[in-house]
């Protein structure tokens, strides 16, 4: 109903005056309703900007909505604006300040929220056609039902500026932008971890027989293996890293659907993942399923260990594929993936304990009603990258080169997943093997440059590209998390629009203007962004005593570690910069280590006079890919005069205390 309401809304607005030539006029259009695409229209509106979204699917969301509900956080100081936003309104539906885990149908309800709010023009289940350039400007699209192609009225597109938030950079490549697809020879860019590369995780352990036939080569391989040879270690070539659907199930007998057999379905094709249960002698399905658990009995399953999910090898052609070729390549991952469910339930070769652990799992009524009770998004982790004037590598995410035009920060894993299945012989012994899986991490946050996500001057000057940005194959890894690709559409589109009231190409935008909007208007709505100290703050934090710094498992670049098992007493003072008195919700964030202690004494000074609070760690429950959760403390009247502060300290406590970050957030 909210579909086809703001498609009649869309509709009964672009027909006024242009009914006959179908042309619409905007400041922005955006290409692609993922999670970016939407934060980039809803920021462009708030913006003051007109604007058309056009989504070739029927839904808004890309991943965050289809299915990717255990979100890839890395370091929740990252994530900014109206990213933060996003989960904070997601945390307002399940009770929680921030929530971080979630079920597919809450994301997009989310999402719509955005686009209802802000009254932005949906033109969904149109595919770009054509475009055209004049002077390094593109001046209007052509785009076509994804429907019915060839056989429906086209609708020209005119803008000011562009956005292309697709997953596969359509927009930007038939803008005839220079972009790469695959992996760069590490020597390109001075890397150590792009290329080729054959690793340990999600690998299959020493001796598993890669024929049909067992020992007999002129049987032929299984399914899914290549007979090309291992390249060089760090050699560059124009793989892409396996794609797969983040799969949602439900173990709710009243919500649940059982798991059908498809109509193409072959169990040859999972062969090797009973070489390889038998290999390891599994006794349950995680260690070739990552279940995670989402509220109301629901999963998020991704990929895990060397035969799962990840459909290896099967995507090569998927980013420079036409229209109809992706639809035949996602079919196939979609009905791979359905056949796994279903063998691992059902093939009596399967062990008996697997199979009756996964027939209690089921497709939930409640997700994906009009999509068969499955994902419409599959996870298309790296398609096109555009190759800009800056371009993120290795460097920037081991901050040995850090950008000063930063409009977003990353800190996930430089993270691949594998490319390749190939037959090496090791000692003597032929093996299958998985090729391109890396996972290399304990960085701290890192700044990405504006110049990443728009192309070169001489090539186009009104076009972003927050999702397909300029980034090499290993950094992009680090960087294509979906809570980055919102903070970067949302930067994407503030630059859009200083770029129109200032009459300026994209190049021409000083990144310190958008920086400047960001930080004094975080929601684009005029509200008092959150007051954040850190323990990295020089300036605004106090400590007494001995703290270690240390970065693992902190928020932000570090946190302040005390271990009191000596008796010196050790504080550390957060005195954050309050320019009103006001009240203010106040929080501090604990992450969760080994041995800490029973409980951490809290002050709380509210210019006043002082408040005392224990925390107590073993109460905290963390849950998702982070390190800790933001801890409330109360809600207290701040008077800047007084010079209010929070101070945590090891006070009567016997153990492990951190002293992290707090956050005060003023109260409406």
């Amino acid at each position: 109903m909210r579909i086809c309401f703001i498609l009649i809304l869309f509709f009964e607005f672009a027909f006024q005056d242009t009914k006959a030539q179908a042309v619409r006029k905007v400041d922005v259009c955006i290409y692609g309703g993922t999670s970016a695409g939407v934060i980039a229209a809803y920021s462009a509106k708030k913006m003051g900007k007109s604007v058309l979204l056009i989504e070739p699917g029927s839904h808004l969301g890309g991943l965050t909505s289809g299915g990717l509900g255990y979100t890839d956080i890395g370091n929740k100081y990252v994530i900014s604006g109206l990213a933060l936003d996003f989960y904070r309104r997601l945390g307002r539906h399940y009770g929680n300040f921030e929530q971080w885990i979630f079920e597919p149908s809450v994301a997009e309800k989310t999402f719509q929220s955005y686009i209802q709010s802000a009254k932005v023009s949906v033109l969904y289940q149109h595919q770009l056609k054509d475009v055209k350039k004049e002077k390094n400007y593109i001046r209007e699209i052509t785009v076509e039902s994804s429907v019915n192609p060839g056989n429906s009225s086209d609708w020209v597109i005119r803008a000011k500026m562009f956005i292309d938030c697709s997953y596969e950079g359509d927009l930007m490549a038939r803008s005839g932008i220079s972009y790469t697809v695959g992996r760069e020879e590490n020597a390109l860019y001075g890397e150590t971890n792009n290329g080729v590369q054959l690793r340990e995780r999600h690998q299959f352990p020493d001796g598993i027989d890669p024929y049909k036939i067992t020992g007999d080569s002129l049987s032929g391989l299984l399914w899914g293996i290549t007979n090309a040879r291992l390249a060089r270690p760090g050699s560059g070539d124009e793989k892409v890293q396996a794609y797969n659907f983040r799969i949602c199930l439900t173990n709710n007998p009243s919500n649940r659907i059982a798991i059908s057999r498809p109509i193409d379905y072959d169990s040859s094709r999972y062969e090797l993942l009973l070489r390889y249960i038998n290999k390891v002698q599994a006794k349950d399905l995680r260690p070739f399923l990552k279940f995670d658990l989402m509220p109301n009995a629901k999963t998020d399953i991704n990929n895990n260990g060397p035969f799962s999910t990840d459909m290896i090898g099967m995507n090569y052609d998927y980013p420079e594929a036409s229209y109809a070729a992706r639809k035949k390549i996602t079919a196939a991952h979609e009905n791979y993936s359905k056949g796994l469910l279903y063998f691992i339930g059902h093939d009596n070769r399967m062990p008996q304990q697997l199979r009756e652990l996964m027939l209690q799992w089921g497709y939930p009524k409640d997700e994906y009603s009009d999509n068969g009770h499955w994902s419409p998004q599959m996870y298309v982790r790296e398609s096109r990258r555009i190759v800009g004037d800056y371009v993120m590598t290795q460097a920037n995410c081991e901050s040995k080169t850090v950008v000063e035009d930063g409009i977003g920060l990353a800190a996930y894993t430089m993270d691949s997943h594998n490319c390749e299945r190939i037959v090496i012989v090791k000692n003597g012994t032929t093996m299958v093997k998985n090729e391109g899986n890396v996972e290399i991490g304990g960085f701290s946050p890192f700044p990405i440059s504006y110049r990443a996500i728009i192309p070169k001057e001489a090539e186009c000057r009104n076009l972003l590209v927050p999702v397909c940005l300029s980034a090499s194959h290993i950094a992009y890894g680090s960087i294509r998390m979906e809570p980055v690709f919102m903070v970067l559409a949302q930067s994407a589109a503030v630059a859009a629009s200083i770029a129109i009231d200032k009459k300026l190409a994209l190049q021409e935008v000083s990144a310190i203007d958008i920086q400047k909007i960001l930080k004094e208007n975080p929601l684009l709505d005029g509200s008092k962004p959150d007051i954040l100290v850190d323990d990295a703050d020089k300036d605004r934090v106090k400590t007494t005593g001995t703290w270690k710094k240390m970065k693992k498992g902190s928020y932000g670049p570090s946190m302040l570690v005390s271990d009191s098992k000596t008796n010196e007493f050790a504080s550390a003072r957060f005195m954050p910069a309050i320019k009103k008195a006001g009240s203010y919700h106040v929080y501090t964030y604990v992450p969760k280590m080994q041995k800490m202690a029973d409980n951490i004494t809290v002050i709380i000074y509210d210019g006043e006079k002082k408040r005392f609070k224990k925390i107590r760690p073993s109460e905290i429950k963390v849950k998702g890919q982070t390190s800790g959760e933001w801890v409330y403390l109360g809600d207290f009247n701040l008077n800047p005069s007084g010079k209010p502060y929070v101070e945590i300290s090891n006070k009567e406590s016997k153990g492990v205390v951190v002293a992290d970050a707090v956050l005060l957030k003023k109260k409406n």
